[in-house]
């Protein structure tokens, strides 16, 4: 891939982190190459990069897309996480020195401030980011790369969500693995790890799209102006219609914590919350 072809992926792959390129955007050739000033040659080897990393869906006849992901794929990613932060935490049990460990109690820590504050914004990063920390402190090159593209892939994901976040039983669970992997507990931690992801999928209401449908040169106009500093630039949530009787227009989803008893569906529409990380 040239080097024009990569920025595009990366842009591209930013604004869909954003929010700005919407799942089911079509992402035509001839308009890509318009608005980045390139042969639709450079624009077809980035659209080849985002579909390798599960982020685009390039179809015979009708062109590439952004990818739109089924519940069915949403387990599967989860999974896979699941796999690879299981593996990550067996090798941190032997490994990990006073450092490492002081790092991962370090963010933990920040994220109970955000939380403290009620700093949505800051926990939601924050939480997506102990993950990242956690891969990275196995020094695992490969294992890194391949955990970065299942986080790529579930951006699309967190693009349908209707849940607010429960950052409460997001940092619970973050906090609890570095216990109880600081402690040689490796069996509780695998199964935490399993829980909260399966937490995690199940937050997801696929059925919705709850952000606001731009054309790919609206999209991406922040990024070629040099507005989008590396800050996000996310694109608000557009709530669905209230409906007769439903009492409020979000859709909230009850993620329960390892150590508590399943909740009845009745008592979970009374104190659900969803959950991003």
């Amino acid at each position: 891939m040239s080097s024009r072809s990569q920025t595009i992926a990366d842009t591209l792959t930013r604004a869909i982190i954003d929010h700005r390129l919407v799942p089911g955007c079509k992402l035509g050739e001839r308009e890509l190459a318009e608005i980045f000033d390139v042969s639709r040659i450079v624009v077809r080897q980035a659209l080849i990069r985002l579909a390798d990393d599960g982020l685009a869906q390039i179809e015979r006849n009708r062109g590439a897309f952004v990818a739109k992901p089924s519940m069915q794929e949403a387990m599967e990613i989860y999974d896979a996480l699941t796999l690879v932060e299981q593996g990550v935490a067996a090798q941190l049990s032997d490994r990990l020195g006073p450092a490492g460990w002081a790092e991962l109690r370090h963010h933990v820590e920040r994220q109970r401030q955000a939380v403290a504050v009620g700093n949505d914004a800051l926990a939601d990063v924050l939480g997506q980011e102990f993950h990242t920390v956690f891969v990275r402190l196995s020094r695992n090159k490969v294992m890194q790369e391949i955990h970065a593209q299942l986080v790529r892939r579930t951006t699309l994901l967190r693009s349908l969500i209707t849940a607010d976040f429960d950052y409460c039983n997001l940092l619970d669970d973050h906090s609890r693995v570095v216990d109880l992997l600081e402690k040689g507990r490796l069996k509780q931690v695998m199964d935490l790890i399993d829980t909260h992801h399966r937490s995690l999928v199940r937050g997801y209401i696929m059925d919705r799209e709850v952000f606001p449908e731009l054309t790919p040169a609206e999209a991406l106009a922040p990024y070629l102006d040099g507005k989008a500093d590396g800050s996000t630039t996310a694109i608000p949530l557009r709530r669905p219609a209230k409906a007769p009787g439903d009492g409020g227009a979000h859709v909230h989803v009850h993620l329960p914590k390892i150590d508590r008893a399943p909740t009845s569906r009745a008592s979970t529409k009374k104190t659900n919350r969803g959950s991003s990380s």
